[in-house]
């Protein structure tokens, strides 16, 4: 997981696919940011999401790519279905699509995005949800795809071309699983994510999802967390790695290292396997790891080649 508004350049976009191709990483998943999230870096700019998507699909071979996740506010659900489209065919069907309601006012503001409150962000949502999944369902004349909301109007739409991935790329939604959000999930995703969570609060969303899928009448998503993954071969690496992190965030790296936040992973290799495993007890099916250092290649070889090995 690479948080693109830390002002990754396009070359590090290239070595980091690269590496996670060579170091047998399955999946790269970016945010859909356009500002620096906390303001101290205004220099940090961000490439668009949905465009390093496509043009990574196209130097990449094996790499599943996806956005986690992009705001309902930032675009028309029929541009963003429409480049998602283009994007699963550019990578041959390798493609996954997070989507969210949006949150950081600052960015929505410097941009020009509309940013209403909470529950027309998640009635915006529901809308995007049933128009992108509306774009990729086979039509014909007969029967197209319409659509009458509050906030869009689609009409007669057989959006062509299809996805390749069969029945649609894989559709994602992130969130602390409060109730509207559950509901959504379990009504339109194929899969829950949770950010920074702490064990027990993965234990207690997943079944907050599940409880919801079983009152739609469908099977449990699979649940999975994206939070930041510190990790060292040794304690001399580690501390390393911790200190340039620490510098590149603000942070205190004594603190990081001597009391981590419990919804952190940060350790040796050893100790980042265990507080996998106890995620993955708590209902986890996959982990994003936030990559602390987007010009820390190593890191994307340790994760890959040692890490893995020692949770599957």
């Amino acid at each position: 997981m690479i948080e693109g508004q830390d002002g990754v350049t396009w070359p590090q976009w290239c070595a980091i696919a690269e590496a996670c191709e060579r170091h047998r990483i399955g999946t790269l998943f970016r945010s859909d940011h356009y500002l620096d999230l906390g303001g101290q870096h205004p220099e940090r700019g961000s490439l668009d999401a949905l465009g390093t998507i496509c043009a990574l699909a196209a130097q990449t071979t094996t790499l599943r790519l996806g956005t986690m996740v992009s705001p309902a506010t930032f675009r028309h659900p029929s541009v963003l279905a429409k480049v998602m489209t283009t994007a699963d065919h550019v990578s041959g069907g390798r493609v996954e699509l997070g989507l969210g309601a949006g949150w950081h006012e600052r960015e929505h503001a410097a941009y020009g995005f509309a940013y209403p409150e909470l529950p027309e962000r998640m009635e915006l949502l529901e809308e995007q949800l049933k128009i992108v999944l509306g774009h990729w369902q086979p039509g014909t004349d007969e029967h197209p795809f319409s659509f009458t909301g509050r906030h869009y109007r689609l009409e007669r739409l057989d959006a062509q071309p299809k996805p390749l991935q069969r029945p649609h790329p894989p559709l994602l939604m992130g969130g602390a699983a409060g109730p509207m959000a559950a509901r959504l999930a379990a009504a339109y995703a194929d899969e829950y994510n949770t950010a920074f969570a702490t064990v027990a609060e993965v234990r207690e969303r997943r079944q907050l999802i599940e409880r919801a899928c079983e009152a739609a009448g469908r099977d449990p998503l699979p649940f999975s967390l994206m939070t930041s993954v510190i990790v060292g071969r040794d304690e001399a690496d580690l501390r390393e790695r911790a200190r340039r992190a620490a510098e590149f965030r603000d942070l205190d790296a004594e603190t990081l290292l001597s009391d981590p936040p419990a919804n952190l992973i940060v350790g040796t290799l050893e100790q980042a396997a265990e507080r996998l495993l106890e995620y993955e007890r708590a209902g986890a099916t996959r982990v994003l790891c936030q990559h602390p250092l987007p010009d820390d290649l190593e890191y994307i070889e340790l994760i890959g080649r040692e890490l893995a090995l020692l949770v599957n």
